[in-house]
């Protein structure tokens, strides 16, 4: 299995990161049945402008997260442009979920916090 890893990053909210710390910074919960799929960005900057016009918002807080998960794992699904050229992300099936979690590489971190 390779080594070489992607850096990821997250925009949450509140009770997603609950469930993130009580994994002990390891792993993502379960998607509820309204999400089908986990998105994870390429860059911060995207990842900030979710965490701060949509998590503020609706949850009154927004989290910016960052992960690395191995690249052997993420060849599988191809990036999707969800906008201009920097709006990258992953589109991880709700059922593939558990076999990220498998392939993250050390913690998810919090990087930046809005409210």
């Amino acid at each position: 299995m390779s080594e070489e890893t992607v850096l990821l990053w997250r925009p949450t909210g509140p009770e997603e990161l609950a469930l993130v710390e009580a994994s002990g910074w390891q792993r993502w919960p379960a998607r509820l049945p309204e999400q089908p799929i986990f998105y994870p960005v390429l860059n911060e900057e995207y990842a900030t402008k979710i965490a701060r016009d949509w998590n503020v918002p609706h949850s009154g807080v927004g989290y910016v997260t960052r992960f690395r998960v191995r690249k052997d794992f993420l060849d599988a699904y191809p990036v999707q442009q969800a906008g201009g050229r920097t709006i990258l992300e992953y589109w991880i099936p709700a059922e593939d979920l558990e076999a990220l979690n498998d392939h993250i590489v050390g913690l998810i971190e919090v990087v930046s916090e809005y409210r």
